[in-house]
């Protein structure tokens, strides 16, 4: 069993944007920007369809995906895998998307994709194998994005 851990789910409330892997039918990958991925209960990420055809169309015709959320100053995060499942209606669809409005999520949802997850896998930028330290880290990214 995999379980989102307080600490991977406050990660995900802190962080604004996460990629969301799919495939075609074609076997082409499609790669998509989210930037609603919650940990929903201790064994399901969702985010909700805003502007996403293709990545709703790909999860109807094989809804495994891979999700991969990543602190952009501290290149730390997780890379998610399972299998989706996709609400329009229903009582946890109403739960979940007063959740969101809740929050400040104001754009037209169309639907809710919930992962239930196989596999969760921390993921850490290589810098770190080499002894630089997140403070280090910290400051090589906000120099290099001007943010201090």
């Amino acid at each position: 069993m995999y379980l989102i851990t307080p600490e991977i789910k406050n990660f995900l409330n802190q962080q604004n944007l996460g990629y969301v892997a799919t495939v075609s039918p074609s076997g082409m990958p499609n790669i998509s920007p989210k930037g609603t991925i919650i940990g929903w209960d201790s064994e399901t990420l969702a985010f909700v369809n805003i502007r996403s055809p293709d990545t709703i169309d790909n999860l109807k015709n094989n809804p495994s995906v891979e999700i991969n959320v990543i602190d952009p100053i501290l290149r730390k995060g997780y890379l998610f895998s399972g299998v989706c499942t996709i609400l329009s209606s229903g009582n946890l669809f109403d739960e979940i998307f007063s959740y969101y409005r809740n929050i400040g999520v104001t754009s037209v949802i169309h639907s809710i994709v919930l992962v239930k997850l196989s596999q969760i896998s921390p993921v850490t930028s290589p810098l770190y194998d080499a002894g630089i330290s997140e403070d280090e880290m910290k400051l090589k990214w906000k120099t290099h994005f001007k943010i201090l």
